[in-house]
């Protein structure tokens, strides 16, 4: 039985060939995911660890109170001190004292470069010979003075920056100048993921970010031999209580590491959530092919039971077959998946991923695992045809070659497939009455998603009947006798038709239900950050660290500028919950921001209380002229407590937030130093280049500055929306792939089947072209059948899903973008039509007499 398995898997190599390449790609995703997720995560502990090779141990200062001058520069207590008494230890061989910020480096187009949580800053400490040896230099020298400075070349070459050019940056205010002096290389993993590295002299360093004198880190180098352990010990007696912490550098790779693999996990798991989608679409193509395969072999299987082969060898064959055809593409795919990981790394790097470098690391759990996934795969998804096969009866068999599914199993199935889809559809419908979009909805809004989608593929035998003939209606009435056959043909065997149309379904249910979801929140955010907005200019930062006070004052004053408008926040505690109070000019609210009282006024709100919007007083059971208690976050456990009277209830308005009141109220319990989350510009003429100039001029011109009118808004919006979407459509664009192939397969398939039927018809006179037009309009009968029914799943899980949405989108409605669905059918169609190129030229090149004569 072994031998005849392997017979039929050398006889059937090209109807095979579609389903090995089915496998193939499912494995490739899945190998090339975690050759991948190895490969940079190998990288990025090695560059952990290198860049820990020299710490033997770390003195971390933490948080001191709040800053002790007006410059608002935090304060430590490391200092050249502590520092002097660290060296003295026994076992020490070096303490580098480090200052560390952040610095945001500008291109010759004033454009940031990097992330902001990337853009490492700290000093240049040089030793012996004046090189700082952390830092080798590749051009030019370390900074020595205050106005110089140090680029990695990574980011000295996105800034199209030289040795003696004058770089702009900004650390936290308005942009600085200095000039460079030298270009280093760094392997720090936070500059080498995309990010930059500035340096500085020390005192610079600390002028920037701390106060003069002190330090973030002291870095400890241990003589050969030292006990590391201990000397962290050592080190620990020396430090102050509560305002230091020694950690050693084993230790701190250590947890590098694990943030590394933590994060390397979470990007597998989503790669993999998608490549298992791939392999679920692959099932629908192995079942198909086999059950193709077992029917169209039936009189050999019933000769080989009437021998003497038992059911169970029956069985064993089929599944051995198939493991070896899961073998095969198993070991392809892998070899392709490294390929994918490589180029994936490659693609990313260009794209400003900045990954460290590092040789292809292919380890003995990636490959088992990729193997036994596909072989998995491909004998779970023949068993059931395996299982048919063996009840075939050997004189039922050798009478009839192709027996039709038998009535009872479609009712079965239907019934199943009726329950399923009820349960599900019942589930979605729950979650659309959710009002909190906490984590058990979500997995309850999955699990109702799953489940809908499987009683759909169930169920899509029956829904086949009404709509491949409503289609074929169409088909009949253009195309004459070849939309008949194409329409009655795809009718034939609904199974088959809708294993063939499930697969392209499952992944346009996915495109669809995350196109019509995403670009419903979309515009919902395009409304929210417009809802209530009068301003012209909405100026924020790129790091979130807001803007001086003092700067918001200059704008005010700037010609053409009727108000500048600043929004500041502070977090409070109160009987229902969590909130923020917004503070701003109360004077000049009402310039930048449409507000509608519904009880009280603007006015009283002057008066020394807060005004809140309609959806938060209903939440809180708050009315105007009430009084009630916040407690507001201090940064310690201790909470500022203070009574405040409401007065008045507006609508719901995004630009002042759940409830304002004056600056003079909020500034109080808001952050040290007060800083403009940001601020709202109101012009006498509109918006122009020029007035945009002058305020980013007044405001510092840092390259960290985001002066953005209405357009420019939604267009952020719709920048994030539309990278999400295109990340989704590239890898549910493999599905697609998937999906094709088994279109193509079971074409192919069914032209074979049908060798005798395409002879007759091609003797009573049906042209060549006419059987090409048939097996085309099959193809595109069946892939409109599947794009129909995965378009409208996936609209209604989109619809139920988003009702979640809405709770922290209040605008939320659902939108249909109907260009977008119209280019999901137009692909579709395109698909059905290249799918039967190969099947239909095969028809229609078969010999009529041949085939008439064919058993």
């Amino acid at each position: 039985m072994f031998r005849t398995a392997l017979r039929n898997v050398l006889a059937h190599k090209a109807r095979l060939m579609m389903t090995a390449l089915a496998v193939l790609l499912g494995v490739a995703f899945v190998s090339g995911t975690l050759v991948f997720s190895d490969t940079v995560g190998e990288a990025v502990k090695k560059a952990s660890a290198k860049s820990f090779r020299d710490v033997a141990v770390s003195v971390q200062a933490t948080s001191d109170g709040p800053p002790q001058e007006e410059n608002g520069h935090r304060t430590t207590a490391l200092n050249d001190k502590l520092a002097d008494r660290v060296r003295a230890l026994p076992g020490v061989a070096a303490v580098h004292a480090n200052v560390s910020g952040r610095a945001t480096i500008a291109d010759k187009d004033n454009q940031p470069i990097g992330n902001d949580w990337q853009n490492v800053a700290t000093n240049y400490q040089p030793g012996a010979g004046g090189k700082d040896s952390r830092y080798p230099l590749v051009r030019g020298r370390g900074p020595a003075s205050a106005g110089e400075m140090a680029l990695d070349e990574g980011a000295a070459a996105k800034a199209g920056l030289k040795v003696g050019d004058s770089v702009r940056f900004a650390t936290d205010g308005p942009a600085l100048h200095k000039t460079l002096v030298g270009i280093v290389h760094s392997e720090d993993p936070q500059v080498t993921a995309g990010g930059s590295l500035a340096l500085f002299d020390t005192a610079t360093a600390q002028k920037l970010f701390v106060h003069p004198g002190q330090y973030d880190e002291l870095v400890v180098t241990a003589k050969p031999g030292t006990d590391e352990k201990a000397l962290t010990a050592a080190v620990e007696k020396l430090l102050p209580k509560d305002r230091a912490t020694a950690t050693s550098g084993s230790k701190l790779a250590a947890e590098q590491a694990k943030m590394v693999e933590m994060s390397n996990q979470a990007l597998s798991k989503t790669l993999l959530v998608f490549a298992g989608i791939a392999l679920f679409v692959g099932i629908f193509i192995i079942a198909n092919t086999f059950t193709m395969l077992i029917s169209q072999r039936s009189r050999e299987i019933a000769l080989m039971r009437a021998i003497g082969a038992s059911r169970r060898q029956v069985v064993r064959s089929v599944l051995a077959e198939a493991a070896l055809l899961g073998l095969v593409s198993s070991v392809v795919g892998f070899a392709l998946g490294t390929g994918i990981a490589v180029t994936m790394r490659a693609v990313l790097d260009a794209n400003g991923a900045g990954f460290p470098d590092g040789p292809l690391v292919i380890t003995p759990a990636a490959v088992l695992s990729a193997l036994a996934v596909g072989v998995l795969v491909t004998v779970l998804s023949a068993w059931l045809p395996s299982r048919k096969a063996a009840k075939i009866a050997p004189v039922e068999a050798l009478n009839t070659v192709d027996a039709a599914p038998a009535l009872r199993g479609l009712v079965l199935r239907n019934t199943i497939g009726a329950v399923v889809t009820a349960v599900g559809v019942a589930i979605m419908l729950y979650v659309s009455t959710l009002k909190t979009a906490e984590e058990s909805g979500l997995m309850t809004a999955m699990a109702g998603s799953a489940l809908t989608l499987t009683g759909v593929i169930i169920l899509a035998p029956l829904l086949s009947r009404p709509l491949v003939g409503l289609a074929g209606k169409v088909t009949t009435r253009l195309f004459g006798i070849s939309g008949k056959l194409a329409k009655e043909n795809a009718l034939r065997n609904p199974r088959r038709t809708a294993a063939t149309a499930s697969a392209l379904m499952i992944g346009l249910t996915l495109i669809t239900g995350m196109t019509v979801a995403g670009l419903s929140a979309q515009r919902a955010s395009d409304e929210m950050s417009a809802q209530g907005l009068t301003a012209d200019y909405q100026v924020s930062t790129a790091n979130f660290r807001g803007l001086d006070p003092e700067l918001t004052k200059k704008a005010a004053h700037l010609p053409g500028v009727s108000a500048a408008v600043p929004i500041r926040s502070a977090a409070f505690e109160t009987n229902g919950g969590y909130g923020s109070l917004t503070g701003t000019d109360l004077a000049d609210i009402g310039k930048v921001a449409d507000l509608t009282f519904r009880s009280g006024s603007l006015a009283a709100v002057h008066d020394g209380g807060i005004a809140v919007s309609r959806s938060r007083a209903e939440k809180l059971g708050w009315k105007t002229g009430e009084t009630h208690e916040l407690g507001f976050f201090t940064g310690t456990e201790k909470k500022e407590m203070a009574r405040i009277k409401v007065a008045g209830v507006y609508e719901d308005n995004a630009t002042v937030g759940d409830m304002f009141g004056a600056t003079t109220l909020v500034d109080p319990h808001a952050g040290k130093p007060l800083k403009d989350e940001k601020v709202l510009v109101k012009t006498a003429n509109g918006t122009s280049d020029g007035l945009e100039k002058e305020i980013r001029k007044a405001l510092g011109d840092s390259p960290l500055l985001k002066v953005q009118d209405k357009d420019d808004l939604r267009k952020e919006n719709a920048g994030q929306i539309d990278t999400v979407l295109n990340m989704m459509y590239g890898l549910l664009g493999m599905a697609v792939i998937i999906a094709v192939v088994g279109v193509v397969n079971t074409l192919a398939m069914s032209v074979f089947e049908r060798t005798r039927e395409i002879g007759m018809l091609r003797a009573i006179g049906l042209a060549r072209t006419g059987i090409k037009q048939m097996v085309r309009l099959e193809s595109v009968v069946i892939s409109l059948f599947g794009a129909v029914l995965g378009i409208g799943v996936g609209i209604f899980l989109a619809w139920a899903g988003g009702k979640m949405t809405a709770t922290s989108l209040p605008t939320y409605e659902m939108l249909l973008p109907w260009d977008r669905l119209g280019i999901f059918l137009a692909i579709a169609l395109v698909v059905g039509v290249l799918a039967a190129a190969w099947p239909a030229r095969r028809a229609a090149r078969l010999n009529m007499l041949e085939a008439i004569g064919a058993q």
